[in-house]
C-alpha cells in the first residue's frame, strides 16, 4: 500500500459544521422576495395557517417535532413564517409519513414460503457437454430448516429453464420422494409434491436431481464466444467460427437459471460446489479448490472446492476454460498471511491483467483499513469474460468482469479505459464488503448495495490517483446523469417497493447507483469523513454476514455522529426526486426557496409535497478566493430568507455537494460566468450544469446558458469542457429540427471550441497528466465533428495513413474514436467501411467498442440502415450492441433511421436478438430512442408498443416517452428565444 494525499477528498467540504448554533438574528421571514418568483401565489389554506401557527410557536423549540405532517403548501407573499432558532434539523422532522409508507413492504412482495429456510448446499454438476447442445446435470442437496408446526406436503424453490427429474426429502429417520413435479415458469418456480403431509420440524435434506442447458444469454449458466490468441485445447467447447468459455451470471435472480434453490437475497446459506471438468482446463469458483476426485469420463476430473462462508445465492459463481493468469499478493497480512490475488484470461490475454492486478491487492488492503474489517475471503479472483451483460459482478472471491472492465494494454488502449479500469475494479472490491458481507434484505434497498460500492470505489481511487481529480469526474459522470433520470416523472426512489426478483433488473439505474452514491457524498461531507466511515465501519460489523435495511446504516451512522441520521435522510431515499433551490437577491441578503425539479417543468402541486433537507453550502465573501462558509446550516422548509450575506459574491451548494440543482438570478449567472477563473473545477461543471438544466425546465433560459458558456472558451480542464459539450450537444440535439438554428448552433459550437484546440497539439508527451490527454482527445474530436478545417485535414491525413497506410502510429490509441469519427463523418461510405474492416480486425481490447460508437457517425439514411444490419449481424457481440446505436441516436442526421429500424424489423430481428436478457434489450431501446424531441415520435413509439408484452423492459419505455416529450415541450418553448439570441449575436442572419 502507498499511502498518497487526497488532495481532491470530500474531506474539503466542511459539513460537519452545519449543525452548529446559528443566531436568530440572520434568519427572518422576506416573503417579498417571493413576489419575483411566485407569478401565481397559491392562495392560503387552513392548513397552511395552521402549519404557520404550528411553527410560530416553535421558534425557541429548535429540537422539537414541528409537525406530523410533510406537507408545507409555498406561502404567498403576506404570510410571515418565524424561524427556529438553530437549523440543527436532526429532530425537525416526523418521519410518519415516510415511514408509514414502507412499514408493510414486506408483506407486499411474492416471496417463497417463509418457514422453509436453507443453511447449506451441496451442489454437484457433471456431464457437462463442451460443444453439442451445451447440456449438463446436476445434483443438489440442500439443508433447510422447517419451522412449519403443522406439517407441510409440498416444498417451493426457484427454478428457470430446468428439468428437475427427481427429488427426495430426508427428515429425521424418512425418506420422502417427490411424487410430483410442477413448473410456474411466469414465477420461476418449482413445486414439489411429496403426496403426503409431514409432520416435521427442524433440519432436513432435500436432494434434487436437475439438468439445464449452458445457455447463451449472459445469465446463469452460459457460454461466451470469442476467438483465441493463440493454441487452445482441443476439449474446449468451439464451433465453426468462436471458441467459448463457461460463466455465471446470478445477480439479481438468474441462480435458479443454473440450480434449483432459494433465490432471494435474505436467505443465505453456506456452499459446496464440484464441478466434472475436462482435466486440460481451469475451474474456478468462490473459494479455492480443495482436491480433485478421478471420474469414470475419460479426460476429466472433478474439481471440489473450499466451504463458502454465508452467502446469497446471487454470488455463488463458477467459471470453467482455457484460463491462464497473472497473480500479486496483499501487502496485509490476513491471519498471517498474504492474500493472493489473480487475474484470469483466456489464454494469451493474461498481460493485459497487469494494471488491474495492480489497483486490486493495493485495494484490498486498503478498504480492510478503512472499513475496520478484514478482507474475509483467503482469495481474490478477477475473471475476464468475453460477453457480459453488465460491466462486472461481485461474486464473493471470484469477480467476473467484461474484458474492456478489467484488460488494459499500455500500448493499444485507450488512456480513458485506464479510467474506468481502475475504478471497476475498485467498485466489486468495494462489494465484497457492501453487498457481500452485508446484504441487502431485500432488492428494494439494493442502494445499500451500488450506491456505497459507487461512492467507495471513487472513495478508492482518489485514494490511489490525486491526480486524476476523481471528485470532479464524480461530479460531472455520477452526479449529472442521477440528475438526468431523477428529473423524470418516471424516475423512483432510490428505495423502491420490489413486488418480486422479476422486477429488480430495472432498477439496476441510475438512481440506485449513481444517485444513491450522490447521496452519500452530501452525507458524508454533512458528517465529516472521518465520522461517516467510523459509521460505515460499525455497521459492516454489526451485520457481517447477515441482511440489513437502510434503517439499520442510518442507525450506526447515529450512533458515530450523535446526529437522528434518519430525520433528515430518509426522504432522500425513499421520496422521488430532488429540489431545485430557486435564489432572489436583495442588499445584504438572499431569498431562497426549495420545489421539485422536473425536466418537464410542469411540476403540479400534489408532486411538490417533499420538503427536502437541503444543506445549503452557502459561501460568501467579496471573491470567490476569499469567500468562506456562511454558516446557515440547512434549508428544512419551503423558503427561508438568509440575511447578512456581505460582500458581492455568493454561491450555494460548494464543490456541487448536496444533490439539488441552483437557479440563481440571471446577474448573479453572469457574476459567476466573469469570476469562473476563482471557481474549483467542481463548482465551474455545477454552475454550468445547473444553467443547462435550469433552461431546459424553464426555470433560466437557453440564451442565459450560451451566454455563460462563451465566456468559458479560455477554459484548460477537462472536466470542465466535458460538461460544457455535453450541455451544448444536448442543446444542438434537441434544437436539431429546424435548419437554421442548428447550423447557428454548430457555429456557436465552432467558435466555442477554436481557441481551446488551437492551444493544443496532437502528440501525447511522456509525464503528461491524465486528464491532459483526455482534454486532448475531447477537444479534437468536438473541433473535428463541427468543421474546424485544421482539425478534420489533420484527422484526415492521419486516418489515411493509418487504413491505407497501414501506419498503426498514425493515430495514437487515445485519438481513435476522434479520427475515426471525424473521418466518418467527412469521408463517406469509403471512410465507414475502413472503420467496419478495422472493427473484424482489431486485436485491441478496446477496439471493437471504439469501432462501434465512431461507426454511428454516418451521415445518409443509407449508411445508418447498413449500420444497423451490421450491428444485428453475429459480427456484434450480444453485449455491444448498445453501442452502435449510442453514435446512431445522438446523430441527428440519421436518428429516424433508428426509430425505423426498430419499428420495421421488431419481430423478425430485434426482438429476437435481445429479448434473451432484458437488460440488454431495455437498455438497446433507452439509449437509441431517448433523444428525439418530437412528440409523435413518442406517440408512434406508445402505439408500437401498447400492445405488447413489455414486462421486463416497460420501465424504460416509461423513461424514453419522458424524456421525449420533455424535450418536445423544451423545443417548443425555447428555440424563439434561441433564434434571437444566435441573431443578435451574429450567428444566424
Amino acid at each position: 500500500m502507498h499511502p498518497t494525499p487526497r488532495t481532491h477528498s470530500v474531506r474539503s467540504f466542511p459539513f460537519s459544521k452545519l449543525a452548529s448554533l446559528i443566531h436568530y438574528s440572520r434568519l427572518s421571514s422576506r416573503p417579498q422576495l417571493w413576489t419575483k418568483l411566485l407569478p401565481r401565489p397559491v392562495p392560503i389554506s387552513g392548513r397552511t395557517a395552521a402549519v404557520a401557527k404550528r411553527l410560530l410557536s416553535s421558534t425557541t423549540r429548535a429540537t422539537e417535532p414541528h409537525s406530523t405532517s410533510r406537507v408545507q403548501p409555498r406561502p404567498r407573499p403576506g404570510l410571515t413564517f418565524a424561524r427556529p432558532a438553530v437549523l440543527s434539523i436532526q429532530k425537525r422532522f416526523c418521519q410518519s409519513e415516510v415511514t408509514s409508507s414502507f412499514t408493510d413492504m414486506a408483506s407486499d412482495r411474492d416471496i417463497l414460503p417463509a418457514w422453509a429456510k436453507p443453511s447449506h448446499y451441496a451442489i454437484s454438476l457433471h456431464d457437462i457437454e463442451f460443444g453439442g447442445k451445451f447440456g449438463y446435470k446436476g445434483t443438489v442437496a440442500i439443508n433447510t430448516k422447517i419451522t412449519k408446526d403443522d406439517g407441510f406436503s409440498e416444498l417451493v424453490l426457484n427454478a428457470h429453464q430446468l428439468k428437475v427429474h427427481a427429488a427426495e426429502l430426508k427428515a429425521g429417520d424418512a425418506t420422502k420422494s417427490a411424487k410430483d413435479i410442477s413448473y410456474d415458469e411466469k414465477r420461476q418456480r418449482v413445486t414439489l409434491d411429496f403426496g403426503e403431509k409431514i409432520n416435521y420440524s427442524g433440519e432436513v435434506t432435500l436432494e434434487v436431481r436437475f439438468e439445464g442447458t449452458i445457455n447463451n444469454i449472459m445469465a446463469g449458466f452460459y457460454r461466451s464466444k470469442y476467438t483465441p490468441k493463440g493454441e487452445v485445447p482441443a476439449s474446449v467447447a468451439k464451433d465453426d467460427d468462436f471458441h467459448y468459455m463457461y460463466s455465471t451470471q446470478f445477480e439479481a435472480c438468474d441462480a435458479r437459471r443454473a440450480f434449483p434453490c432459494f433465490d432471494e437475497p435474505n436467505l443465505k446459506a453456506t456452499f459446496d460446489v464440484e464441478i466434472e471438468a475436462p482435466k486440460d482446463q481451469v475451474v474456478l469458483s468462490n473459494m479455492p479448490e480443495k482436491e480433485t476426485k478421478e471420474s469414470k469420463r475419460d479426460g476429466f476430473h472433478t474439481v471440489v472446492f473450499e466451504t463458502t462462508p454465508v452467502m446469497s445465492t446471487y454470488l455463488l459463481a463458477w467459471a470453467i476454460g482455457d484460463f491462464e493468469y497473472v497473480e500479486a499478493f496483499t501487502e496485509r497480512k490476513y491471519n498471517g498471511k498474504s492474500i493472493p490475488v489473480r487475474v484470469y484470461t483466456t489464454r494469451g490475454l493474461k498481460k493485459q491483467g497487469e494494471f488491474a492486478l495492480d489497483n486490486c491487492h493495493k485495494i484490498v488492503d486498503y478498504f480492510s483499513e478503512v472499513f475496520q474489517v478484514d478482507y474475509p475471503l483467503p482469495k481474490v479472483d478477477l475473471l475476464a469474460v468475453h460477453e457480459f451483460s453488465h460491466g462486472a459482478m461481485e461474486n464473493w472471491g471470484l469477480i467476473t468482469y467484461r474484458t474492456t472492465a478489467v484488460l488494459f494494454d499500455p500500448e493499444t488502449s485507450a488512456d480513458s479505459y485506464r479510467n474506468r479500469v481502475a475504478y471497476v475494479v475498485a467498485h466489486e472490491l468495494a462489494h465484497q464488503w457492501f453487498g457481500n458481507l452485508v446484504t441487502m434484505d431485500w432488492w428494494n434497498e439494493l442502494w445499500l448495495n451500488e450506491g456505497f460500492a459507487t461512492w467507495v470505489g471513487w472513495f478508492a481511487i482518489d485514494h490511489l490517483y490525486p491526480d486524476w481529480n476523481v471528485w470532479g469526474q464524480f461530479v460531472t459522470d455520477s452526479v449529472q446523469q442521477a440528475f438526468a433520470l431523477d428529473a423524470l416523472r418516471t424516475s423512483h426512489p432510490i428505495e423502491v417497493p420490489v413486488y418480486d426478483g422479476l422486477e429488480v433488473d430495472q432498477i439496476f439505474d441510475h438512481i440506485s447507483y449513481l444517485k444513491g452514491s450522490s447521496v452519500i457524498r452530501m452525507l458524508s461531507a454533512h458528517l465529516g469523513e472521518k465520522v461517516f466511515l467510523q459509521g460505515v465501519a460499525d455497521y459492516l460489523k454489526a451485520h457481517q454476514y447477515s441482511n440489513a435495511t437502510t434503517n439499520d446504516l442510518w442507525s450506526a451512522l447515529s450512533k458515530a455522529s450523535g446526529q437522528d441520521v434518519s430525520s433528515f435522510m430518509d426522504f432522500w431515499v425513499r421520496k422521488i426526486g430532488f429540489p431545485v433551490v430557486t435564489v432572489a437577491e436583495e442588499p445584504g441578503q438572499i431569498g431562497i426557496r426549495q420545489q421539485r425539479f422536473l425536466l418537464a417543468g410542469d411540476v403540479k402541486p400534489e408532486e411538490d409535497s417533499t420538503v427536502w433537507w437541503i444543506p445549503l453550502g452557502l459561501h460568501a465573501g467579496s471573491s470567490p478566493s476569499t469567500a468562506s462558509l456562511h454558516e446557515t446550516g440547512a434549508l428544512t422548509q419551503k423558503e427561508e430568507t438568509i440575511r447578512n450575506v456581505e460582500g458581492d459574491f455568493y454561491q450555494l451548494n460548494k464543490n456541487l455537494t448536496g444533490f439539488y440543482r441552483t437557479n440563481y438570478p440571471p446577474e448573479r449567472l453572469v457574476k459567476l460566468g466573469e469570476a469562473r477563473h476563482e471557481l474549483t473545477v467542481q463548482d465551474k461543471i455545477g454552475v454550468i450544469g445547473d444553467a443547462y438544466a435550469n433552461s431546459i425546465a424553464g426555470f433560466g433560459s437557453t440564451a442565459g446558458l450560451l451566454a455563460l458558456v462563451e465566456k468559458f472558451q479560455d477554459e484548460s480542464d477537462y472536466l470542465v469542457w466535458s460538461q460544457i459539450l455535453t450541455n451544448v450537444g444536448n442543446v444542438r440535439s434537441v434544437l436539431s429540427s429546424n435548419e437554421d438554428v442548428s447550423e447557428a448552433l454548430r457555429k456557436y459550437h465552432l467558435k466555442l471550441v477554436t481557441p481551446a484546440v488551437e492551444k493544443i497539439d496532437w502528440e501525447f508527451k511522456d509525464g503528461e497528466g491524465f486528464l491532459v490527454g483526455q482534454l486532448r482527445a475531447a477537444l479534437i474530436l468536438s473541433a473535428g465533428l463541427v468543421g474546424h478545417k485544421a482539425t478534420v485535414d489533420e484527422a484526415l491525413k492521419r486516418f489515411d495513413a493509418y487504413t491505407s497506410g497501414n501506419d498503426k502510429s498514425a493515430i495514437h490509441p487515445s485519438l481513435r474514436r476522434a479520427v475515426f469519427g471525424i473521418a466518418i463523418k467527412n469521408g463517406g461510405e469509403s471512410a465507414y467501411k475502413a472503420v467496419q474492416n478495422e472493427y473484424l480486425s482489431t486485436s485491441s481490447i478496446d477496439g471493437k467498442e471504439i469501432c462501434l460508437v465512431t461507426m454511428g457517425r454516418v451521415q445518409t439514411p443509407e449508411l445508418a440502415q447498413d449500420f444497423l444490419k451490421f450491428v444485428f449481424s453475429n459480427k456484434v457481440a450480444t453485449q455491444d450492441k448498445h453501442s452502435g446505436i449510442i453514435a446512431l441516436a445522438n446523430n441527428s442526421k440519421v436518428r429516424p433511421e433508428v426509430w425505423k429500424y426498430i419499428r420495421d424489423n421488431w419481430d423478425q430481428t430485434v426482438y429476437p436478438a435481445l429479448s434473451g436478457n432484458f437488460v440488454v434489450l431495455e437498455r438497446f431501446l433507452r439509449f437509441g430512442l431517448n433523444k428525439f424531441a418530437d412528440e409523435k415520435v413518442a406517440d408512434e413509439i406508445a402505439a408500437f408498443f401498447k400492445n405488447k408484452d413489455t414486462r421486463g423492459y416497460d420501465k424504460g419505455l416509461e423513461v424514453i416517452d419522458d424524456t421525449i416529450r420533455s424535450y418536445a415541450k423544451y423545443a417548443k418553448r425555447d428555440e424563439g428565444v434561441v433564434r434571437e439570441w444566435l441573431k443578435a449575436n451574429n450567428y444566424l442572419s
